[in-house]
């Protein structure tokens, strides 16, 4: 019941935590001799973004303590799906350990791919939400690299395929 209670405030304190902890190993990083852009740069954006999200959720449900208890039902909160957080975390590992041999494209499109069907709820797998999350998948996938390749002039792995955007 504690965890129903103030859930929210621990993960909140706990990613500001986080956060802070990734600021400070992204200053730790060398700096680059070449670009402008150094190694820390998405480090520090990531964990900025995430520190002002995590205070942010820890103000809120600090402020509305009270408001949030009395609304609490226990019965009304489901449990938790373990099947899926299980195969969430296997299908993390499984990316980070395939995306430097086989490359960023086709590891980050299948590993989007599986991950938006385990997570999608039952009555969303249909053809036509498959469809979707595959087009949804293949744009972001595609925006990103090319954000990273030309925007911000970072190259990832290309792994067993070399392509030359």
């Amino acid at each position: 019941m504690f965890f129903k209670k103030y859930g929210d405030i621990v993960v909140g304190v706990f990613f500001m935590a986080l956060s802070a902890a990734i600021m400070i190993g992204a200053q730790l990083l060398p700096k680059s001799k070449v670009m402008e852009i150094g190694p820390d740069f998405m480090p520090m954006c990531i964990g900025a973004v995430s520190f002002i999200l995590a205070a942010l959720l820890t103000f809120l449900n600090v402020k509305n303590m009270k408001l949030r208890i009395a609304e609490i039902d226990p019965a009304s909160i489901p449990d938790c799906d373990y099947k899926r957080v299980l195969l969430s975390i296997i299908l993390v590992l499984i990316y980070v350990f395939i995306l430097q041999p086989v490359g960023f494209l086709i590891s980050t499109l299948v590993y989007l791919m599986a991950q938006m069907i385990v997570l999608s709820p039952d009555d969303k797998r249909t053809k036509a939400d498959i469809i979707k999350l595959a087009v949804l998948n293949v744009v972001f996938t595609l925006v990103v690299f090319f954000l990273f390749r030309y925007g911000f002039k970072i190259v990832l792995p290309a792994g067993i395929f070399t392509i030359n955007l």
